[in-house]
């Protein structure tokens, strides 16, 4: 395992954490009920501590951190804006959707084997964070 291989895993899983953040950004423009915005910009704020971490871990690496969600991440951006429902309901299960399928389940395949033992405790931290958005929203739909 080489310093170059964490940290283009690591700035995968950056790369990946923009996107929840502008995600995240689209739901919040899209809410019209002040409570749920906040619990929104709640994880939103999570989420950007987590992007914070991971840059850090990559620049402690001696690696340049991703700056944005990366092109493939752009188009799925645009896309998501695009495609957002409009109730309140439909943006919750949307959110949920995408957090436990990439903010999970992809990004716990992303780290399987190939990252040292802080940058593995940094990664299980930013997905641990998904897993309570997870639930936090799961909450929110009953």
């Amino acid at each position: 395992m080489t310093n170059e291989t964490v940290i283009e895993e690591l700035n995968t899983l950056l790369r990946g954490t923009f996107m929840g953040i502008r995600s995240l950004e689209h739901y919040i423009q899209k809410l019209n009920d002040n409570d749920l915005k906040r619990s929104f910009q709640s994880m939103q704020q999570e989420v950007k501590q987590n992007a914070q971490k991971l840059a850090e871990r990559i620049q402690n690496l001696g690696g340049v951190p991703a700056d944005d969600e990366g092109v493939s991440g752009s188009m799925h951006s645009f896309m998501h804006k695009v495609m957002l429902p409009d109730d309140t309901e439909g943006i919750i299960e949307d959110s949920l959707k995408g957090m436990d399928n990439y903010g999970v389940h992809y990004s716990e395949e992303l780290v399987k084997g190939d990252l040292d033992p802080q940058s593995r405790q940094i990664a299980e931290e930013v997905i641990d964070t998904s897993r309570r958005h997870v639930q936090q929203l799961k909450q929110l739909l009953h």
